[in-house]
């Protein structure tokens, strides 16, 4: 008997036998619709991440997104309402732009899929309204359009609304990142500047 032999030998022993069936594992955790969505906590966590937010009705999107990107150029997805888009700016069309065409854009609007109050996140699936991943992440302004009846309270609820075979970009304010001494870098993984519009109806306030 060799000594790996004699160690595992004392091993076995110690645990006793095995069990004759795998253990249950314990699905407990928090299924989705266990509570109300609250919008203010939504706003809440997305200022907390240094987003800026606002609420409006559908026919004030436009004046916003003149308020943050007016004169500027900005990508958009192809099947973006285009009542949400002043005058003001020169939107450029993503039919497969490149990513140089893509950085050198001042922002980008786009719709959302789905976004969760308790952690302050929005679902990108890729949909006409939001478009390919890339367009979210070079240009150095996000400006992204949200309806209120999208909002839900929790991870859980979003899960369920989402499909998972889409590419699904989960979104918790601007980018950032620190070194090992915590300074905080933004903007190296995606816009430096986010800002929410969040769309219901008879709002009148903007951030």
């Amino acid at each position: 008997m060799t000594a790996r032999d004699l160690i595992l030998g004392r091993l076995r022993v110690a645990r006793g036998e095995p069990p004759a069936d795998p253990a249950a594992v314990p699905r407990d955790y928090r299924p989705a619709g266990a509570v109300a969505v609250d919008l203010d906590l939504l706003v809440h966590r997305l200022t907390d991440y240094r987003a800026t937010v606002h609420r409006c009705a559908d026919a004030d999107v436009a004046q916003v997104v003149d308020e943050v990107l007016g004169g500027r150029r900005v990508v958009v997805p192809p099947g973006l309402p285009r009542h949400w888009l002043p005058a003001t700016v020169a939107a450029v069309t993503d039919e497969n732009l490149t990513a140089a065409q893509i950085a050198a854009v001042d922002g980008v609007v786009t719709a959302a899929a789905v976004a969760v109050a308790e952690t302050g996140t929005i679902v990108l699936d890729g949909a006409p309204d939001q478009g390919r991943r890339v367009i979210s992440l070079l240009p150095d302004v996000h400006v992204c359009v949200l309806r209120a009846d999208q909002v839900v309270a929790t991870v859980p609820d979003a899960v369920a609304r989402v499909d998972p075979r889409r590419p699904l970009t989960w979104i918790s304010g601007p980018s950032a990142t620190s070194d090992i001494e915590l300074n905080r870098v933004e903007g190296v993984h995606g816009p430096r500047h986010l800002h929410v519009v969040v769309v219901s109806a008879g709002a009148a306030q903007h951030g």
